[in-house]
């Protein structure tokens, strides 16, 4: 994918007219104290944000991958945090629609899309985060139905969530054994730890999922018995291109606000943006933003027809978009001088919050483990 079709251009300045009014304003605010605008979230949702990979007939947007990543970046140049978990939330939505029964879709769909039902991906444990195969969470079946014994940590949205698609162990050890489950918020057993202190990514919670002998009936497994791993896997590829999109996003409004500041403050008798040093950052941030870009739409392109490739293409994408936007992000910073530093110009915030994004839906090493499996075909 080269160029944009005059409905990308139209969904990408939607988005960002919507981040432009809805989430920039207030990102700083809900940063400072800790905020989660569900109202907000579900004002997106009225743009079709809540279900972007849904099919329509379900009552989703029913957009290609390659929609998705100019959704996830537009809605980042405003809040990177809010736009990040609308990504998870997305995930967790595509996971439903496409692996769910028709019961299934129909229960929990109309909810997601219209983010009545929040929803968390619970993969990560205390114990199992890069190395999700030797999860530890059980699910064991008793009578029609399972319980649920494990926790879940690092859990975006936890506790604000109204869906869980929880990834258990219900067979051997390995990958095989695993296997994805629907929870619900009041489900009896269900709980939640304190919200984690963290570094950026303040307007939406992370905490621990406790599954303390959550009884569930039969209706609740996603897709087969045994097949969690492939699900959670094949919903991260999509998820590793909206964090890379929302990375780039954050770093676009970041490399903005510092080619604004430059064109106003004033040293040695001139403008700082006529020195040419700092003309050739700025350019190289933009370089550096546009091949990132380049390699996320290509991935997304992938995804979407199925190519063999995509998961690997994902992880390249993911890692180099990830540590792009983060570097752009901090150059942003420098150039502002000790105001950057200062949190009222919301440049600190951006850099706080994609730092994050080189370690979650997988980090930037497990990235490369992925790349270098593709190119060596080692297991």
């Amino acid at each position: 994918m080269h160029t944009l079709t005059e409905d990308q251009h139209a969904i990408a300045e939607t988005t960002r007219d919507f981040a432009r009014e809805h989430l920039a304003p207030y990102a700083v605010e809900w940063d400072r104290d800790k905020h989660f605008p569900l109202d907000v979230l579900r004002k997106a949702a009225g743009l079709g944000l809540g279900g972007v990979y849904v099919r329509e007939g379900a009552g989703g947007s029913g957009l290609t991958r390659q929609d998705g990543v100019l959704v996830f970046e537009a809605l980042a140049t405003g809040c990177p945090s809010i736009a990040a978990y609308l990504s998870i939330h997305n995930m967790v939505a595509w996971m439903v629609d496409r692996y769910g029964t028709p019961a299934q879709r129909s229960r929990w769909l109309p909810g997601l899309c219209a983010m009545e039902s929040p929803a968390s991906y619970c993969l990560t444990e205390p114990g199992a985060g890069s190395d999700a195969a030797a999860l530890a969470t059980r699910a064991v079946r008793d009578g029609d139905g399972w319980v649920l014994d494990g926790v879940k940590q690092f859990i975006s949205g936890a506790g604000a969530s109204q869906l869980y698609v929880v990834m258990a162990r219900t067979g051997g050890e390995g990958p095989r054994g695993i296997s994805a489950f629907v929870v619900e918020r009041d489900d009896p057993g269900l709980s939640f730890g304190p919200n984690e202190r963290k570094m950026g990514w303040n307007a939406q919670p992370t905490r621990q999922v406790v599954l303390d002998g959550v009884r569930l009936p039969a209706d609740r497994l996603l897709g087969a018995e045994g097949e969690g791993f492939r699900i959670a896997m094949n919903g991260l590829n999509g998820g590793r291109l909206g964090i890379a999109a929302c990375s780039l996003g954050g770093a676009q409004d970041a490399l903005e606000r510092a080619t604004g500041y430059l064109a106003e403050r004033e040293a040695f008798g001139a403008k700082l943006l006529h020195a040419q040093a700092l003309q050739f950052r700025l350019a190289d941030m933009a370089t550096e933003l546009e091949a990132a870009r380049s390699l996320l739409w290509r991935a997304a392109a992938a995804l979407d027809r199925g190519d063999p490739r995509a998961p690997e293409l994902c992880a390249m994408a993911k890692r180099y978009a990830t540590d792009t936007g983060f570097d752009v992000a901090n150059a942003a910073l420098q150039l502002h001088g000790g105001y950057g530093y200062l949190a009222d110009y919301g440049i600190e915030k951006i850099v706080r919050d994609l730092r994050v994004h080189q370690i979650l839906e997988g980090t930037n090493e497990i990235m490369r483990v992925i790349v270098a499996r593709g190119l060596t075909g080692a297991a």
